[in-house]
């Protein structure tokens, strides 16, 4: 079985986890640039934070047998604030890197004007770049802020099958595939859909354009749930080819829009003393 986790913010988690992983079958990853737990208090904080995306993380995932790639934003919740926001003017530097397959986390947290803003400008980014988005629903009031979403979308020069909605829900499933959006689901311990909600979404949607993801981060989460998803639609009666579908081709055929898809991991560099941490020097 091979698994593709389309959204897991690997930063938050450990080398333990990037091992667990692979005895999973997890062979490629996408790590979005989520918010930083605290407040961010200047642009600086966020290159620090992309670079290490653009660099560290694909360097620890590939000595565990993982393909990372990355998307680059401004997220929802710190788009409301103004020591954040000229982040805004930096980002087409860091949209051209190779490892760079979108633009996201972009979407709504509060559904404010500076959320407005920040979601329409990083939509033209990903259309100028060539880039698909991927877009966060809020967690609050959540339909509200699907339809506002897709209503941005219709009002952008970005196609909407270039665009991923992420963290729906049974509320939201329908709107969101009749965008002609793709649909992403977030797999969690105990917030957000969890295995057996997400076999009911799959039985009535089917798996066309449905995106599983652990979207694990640093709070209560699990970076096995793509794998739980995948052994819960076998014991459900689903094929081995509509898990590969799901947990593999949708989001390769999705990100893959990038041109930027490297699947193939180098191999990992000799250890030193034992020590996987490489510390200065090449």
């Amino acid at each position: 079985m091979r698994i593709f986790d389309p959204h897991i913010h690997m930063t938050s988690r450990t080398t333990d986890d990037y091992q667990a992983m692979y005895d999973a079958g997890v062979r490629a990853l996408v790590e979005p640039s989520f918010w930083l737990g605290q407040p961010r208090t200047s642009p600086a904080s966020f290159l620090d934070y992309f670079d290490g995306l653009l660099g560290w993380e694909p360097f620890r995932a590939a000595q565990y047998g993982i393909a990372h790639h990355c998307t680059l934003a401004l997220n929802p919740k710190e788009a409301n604030d103004p020591r954040c926001t000229p982040v805004l003017d930096v980002l087409p530097r860091y949209l051209v890197k190779d490892s760079v397959v979108a633009v996201g986390e972009i979407g709504y947290d509060s559904m404010t004007p500076a959320e407005d803003h920040a979601l329409a400008a990083q939509l033209q980014l990903a259309a100028d770049h060539g880039l698909p988005a991927l877009v966060h629903t809020p967690h609050r009031d959540k339909l509200t802020g699907l339809r506002r979403t897709i209503d941005v979308v219709r009002e952008s020069h970005l196609d909407p099958e270039a665009v991923l909605l992420d963290h729906l829900n049974e509320t939201t499933v329908k709107e969101a595939l009749g965008s002609g959006c793709w649909a992403g689901f977030s797999i969690y311990p105990d917030t957000k859909m969890d295995e057996d909600r997400m076999i009911a979404i799959l039985k009535r949607h089917g798996t066309e354009k449905v995106l599983v993801n652990s979207a694990a981060d640093w709070g209560r989460s699990d970076p096995l749930k793509t794998r739980r998803v995948a052994d819960a639609m076998l014991a459900a009666g689903f094929t081995d080819d509509d898990v590969d579908q799901v947990l593999w081709r949708n989001p390769v055929t999705f990100y893959g829009r990038s041109g930027r898809l490297h699947l193939e991991t180098p191999s990992p560099r000799p250890l030193h003393e034992g020590n996987s941490i490489l510390r200065g020097g090449e």
